[in-house]
């Protein structure tokens, strides 16, 4: 059995639900003096009617709702992520399951807290985003075209382009990481990409002859045709 103070710190850390989606939250701007013992504190008539929005969700639009994640899920975000969700999605399934609660004013200082708290203490866990992005970049080969009638040296901008427009993953340049030794010429190499700063992945990397776009097609097309060619061969021997 918990005693009275202890119930009182248990039920204070609790996560409140008491303020419903549809509910506007304000606060006075001017603070109102305490009164004196056993007395009602005095009103300004003008003054202590002025109000601060801190939440307005009466007014916004009803198609999705906004709930604070008290767990990872996934597709969505992590523990402590304000995020807007289908209502259907939300009372059907978040909020029984006691996946989210309501981003109250409470329950986001209790998540705030909890941050601070744990800054310093244990090292920050790789996002959902951040997860996915390390899984794919393990499977990727990034090939990178450099022309032969110019000297060049590979350069973290360029690589940088080259897995926006290669593999659609936007890496800045300060992220990556090049051999030691400056690539200068064609051949097989690697980069190692840090995530959020996190955690590194290393890719492996062609730098290749560049072809403009239409030679690339009309190569790609000659493969088809000679693939197309020799099956046909096949059949008829």
């Amino acid at each position: 059995m918990l005693g009275p103070g202890a119930a009182g710190r248990v039920l204070s850390r609790a996560l409140s639900l008491s303020h419903g989606p549809a509910s506007v939250v304000v606060e006075r701007v001017w603070p109102v003096p305490l009164g004196r013992a056993g007395a009602a504190p005095r009103l300004h008539p003008r003054r202590h009617r002025v109000y601060r929005v801190l939440r307005d969700g009466k007014h916004q639009p009803r198609g999705d709702m906004e709930l604070l994640l008290s767990r990872a899920v996934q597709d969505l975000g992590s523990r402590g992520d304000v995020v807007r969700v289908k209502k259907s999605l939300g009372r059907n399934k978040l909020l029984p399951q006691g996946l989210a609660v309501y981003p109250s004013p409470e329950n986001l200082r209790l998540f705030q807290q909890e941050k601070e708290a744990q800054q310093g203490k244990l090292e920050e866990p790789q996002t959902q985003s951040g997860q996915k992005t390390l899984e794919f970049l393990r499977r990727c080969r990034l090939q990178v075209g450099m022309k032969n009638n110019v000297s060049w040296e590979l350069s973290p901008d360029i690589v940088a382009r080259h897995f926006l427009k290669n593999l659609g993953v936007f890496v800045p340049p300060h992220a990556l990481r090049l051999p030691p030794e400056p690539i200068t010429r064609w051949g097989h190499f690697w980069c190692d990409v840090t995530v959020n700063g996190l955690d590194t992945v290393r890719v492996p990397m062609d730098v290749v002859q560049f072809l403009h776009p239409k030679t690339k097609r009309f190569r790609h097309w000659q493969q088809q045709q000679q693939q197309q060619l020799e099956s046909s061969r096949e059949r008829l021997l």
